[in-house]
This record gives structure tokens, C-alpha cells and sequence, in this order.
């Protein structure tokens, strides 16, 4: 299989795009690749070391306060369409890809232009403006949620789930102490990520102090950017503070409640892992669609939901306690979570794209 895949701008995106392209990998050897990105977003350094073939384009989002900054968005988006016609006539794909950001539209347009057939994945509850204004040009559609269904036409929209969820499963759990805590213990991993999150931490910095007497530990993952001024701080021995953790779905196997934002990704990871959780959803991004992620696992009681302008140190340990000291709800969380994961998400996509590739699909 011959695949040109687009994706960019943050990682809710990328990491789908490669866990769709590890699939094909899997089922097809042999198989070839091609990832279009931004010149200047974080695939241009995550794709390279993947060991995957990588050409840039320079795209930039419209601008809808200074719409007058929106000629050079428009000038980038016709050049970049002429490029993509180009390498696409050179690699000569059997699919192209999609997996959102707006770096996709002149990948997937030239795509269309040239007849040559496209999926488009949309991991979001609410969709991205950019997937919205493809969907009309794309022969098939995969959503990570059952209630984006609508959003999109009817005949060529499947629920997929998010291929995160496939890798999730995958990996192998990693021992508590390996970060230096008690294997016995039960465990909260607080991850809030980098995006609006200096706000959030400095609530949790102000509640983690508090926790020494309580009968669970804690994993505190920073983000990089907060790190070292945190880590100057004193916590409880029950408090293990860290920067980052690579391959974090390894730790999320041993947790029993998760605090985080509510990225598609993470809610992908989450469900499959049924792992219980506290959401926070960033108020920072487009369509407040983390708040509408959250609301699809809190709706089916999978998930417990603490908005951001609610969050105080008492809140959220009062929330943690709530979940931390019943197992039933727990339980209840867990069983809910398996009702909503796709666990073979990525596997679905693979033979949806196998079936358009060969006329079987649409």
C-alpha cells in the first residue's frame, strides 16, 4: 500500500496519524509512506524520528480576529495545493489520510483534485473546522465518537474510535517503582499537559501539600515548561513529582484515578484502559471542544467532570476522595469505560481503507 498521510499541529493529532500508519505497517509490511506537515508544528520534529519520509508545507489557521492577516493564509493555502498536486502525482498514493489540522486541507483538496481517494479521521466530539470544510471532497470518514456522527454526511461516516486506543493496549505496564513509588499503594496520576496548564498547577501545588495523611499516592507530571520551579517545592513522601513520562499509557495501566485534561487522545487512552477520571478540560481551545469530550464519557457516567473555573485545592481533593474511598464507584466508572472503548480502533480504519482502496467501500 502506497500512503500519503497529513497531520499536524499537536500531538491530538499526530500521534492518531502514526498509530494508523504502525497498523498499515502491520498488516503490510512492505508498504509505503509519505507525511506532509507544517514547516514550523511539532511534526516537522516527531515524523522525522519516527523514520517515516516527511515533506513541509508552509499553512497557517485563518484568523478570525485580524481577518486582514488572513491574505498570507490564503496565498500559503494555493501554493501549498500546487505543491501537494505535485508530490502526489510523483508518489503516486493508493490513499491519502487525513487526520486533521489545517495543514490536511491542501493535501487532502490536491487529493481530490486528482481523483485519487481519501479517509479523513476526526478525533473531537465537536469537529474541527478544517475536517468540516474537507468532508464534502473525502470518500470516507472515521469519527472517535458515536455522537460525531451527525456532524458529518450520512453513507460515508463510520465510527471507528481513536487508533490510540489500539496502541494503548499494546503496551506493556510498568512497575510503580520504576518512578519510585510503592507497588502496593494505590494511585492518582495527575497529567495536565502543557496547553493552558500553568493555571491548573498552581492549584495542584497548593492541594498536593495536603495529601501526606491520605491513604494513596500521587504522580505528579508537570509538563516540561513548569518543571523545575515545582520541583523546588516540598511535597509529602506520598507525592512523586516528575517532568514528562514517555509512553505514558504504560503507568496508566497501574492507576486507579486519572486527573487530566480531556484530549481526544487521552479520552481515547482512558476508555480503552478503563482507567477512572477526573476531567479538567482546557477552556484555551477552539469550540471549547475538550468540555464536550469530557460531557461524552460524564453523560454515560465513565468519567467525573471538575470545570476549570470551579477548581480549588478543597474541590479537587474533595472530588479525589470521593472516587479514591469507593470502590463501587470506581467499579462503576471502569464497567462504563469498557462499554464505550474501541479497542481494535485502529485495526477498523485499516480494513475501512483496505476496502476503499479496492471499490468494496463507497
Amino acid at each position: 500500500m502506497r500512503v500519503v498521510i497529513s497531520a499536524g499541529g499537536t500531538g491530538g493529532h499526530i500521534y492518531p496519524a502514526l498509530a494508523i500508519i504502525r497498523k498499515i505497517q502491520e498488516k503490510e509490511p512492505n508498504s509505503e509512506f509519505l507525511y506532509i506537515g507544517t514547516h514550523n508544528r511539532m511534526e516537522k520534529d516527531i515524523i522525522p524520528q519516527e523514520g517515516i519520509p516527511f515533506r513541509a508545507i508552509e499553512m497557517y489557521g485563518f484568523n478570525r480576529k485580524k481577518l486582514w492577516k488572513n491574505g498570507k493564509v490564503l496565498f500559503c493555502l494555493c501554493r501549498a495545493k500546487r505543491t501537494c498536486v505535485k508530490w502526489l502525482k510523483e508518489f503516486k498514493p493508493d490513499i491519502v489520510i487525513g487526520v486533521g489540522g489545517y495543514v490536511t486541507v491542501p493535501v487532502l483538496s490536491a487529493a481530490h483534485k486528482l481523483g485519487i481517494k481519501t479517509f479523513l479521521h476526526e478525533q473531537n466530539s465537536v469537529p474541527g473546522k478544517a475536517n468540516l470544510s474537507l468532508a464534502r471532497k473525502t470518500n470516507l470518514i472515521g469519527v472517535s465518537f458515536a455522537s460525531t456522527m451527525a456532524s458529518f454526511p450520512k453513507g460515508k461516516t463510520i465510527f471507528t474510535g481513536n487508533p490510540c486506543s489500539e496502541d494503548a493496549l499494546k503496551k506493556t505496564p510498568m512497575r510503580k517503582s520504576e518512578l519510585g513509588l510503592s507497588e502496593n499503594q494505590k494511585l492518582v496520576l495527575i497529567v495536565m499537559g502543557s496547553l493552558g496548564a500553568s493555571g491548573v498547577n498552581d492549584v495542584l501545588v497548593n492541594a498536593l501539600p495536603q495529601v501526606g495523611k491520605k491513604p494513596y499516592q500521587f504522580l505528579f507530571v508537570t509538563g516540561k515548561q513548569d518543571y523545575e520551579e515545582i520541583a523546588k517545592l516540598s511535597f509529602p513522601r506520598n507525592v512523586k513529582v516528575v517532568p514528562y513520562i514517555d509512553n505514558l499509557t504504560r503507568i496508566m495501566k497501574q492507576t486507579d484515578l486519572m486527573v487530566t485534561r480531556a484530549g481526544a487522545s487521552t479520552l481515547s487512552e482512558i476508555m480503552a484502559l478503563a482507567v477512572p477520571s477526573i476531567l479538567i478540560p482546557s477552556p484555551y481551545v477552539p469550540n471549547n471542544h475538550q468540555y464536550k469530550n469530557a460531557m461524552d464519557l460524564v453523560k454515560e457516567g465513565a468519567a467525573s467532570l471538575l470545570e476549570e473555573k470551579d477548581l480549588t485545592p478543597e474541590s479537587l481533593l474533595e472530588r479525589i476522595d470521593e472516587i479514591m474511598l469507593s470502590s463501587s464507584t470506581q467499579e462503576t466508572m471502569r464497567k462504563n469505560l469498557s462499554k464505550m472503548g474501541i479497542p481494535n480502533s485502529a485495526t477498523l480504519i485499516y480494513e475501512a481503507i483496505q476496502k476503499l482502496i479496492e471499490g468494496k467501500m463507497l
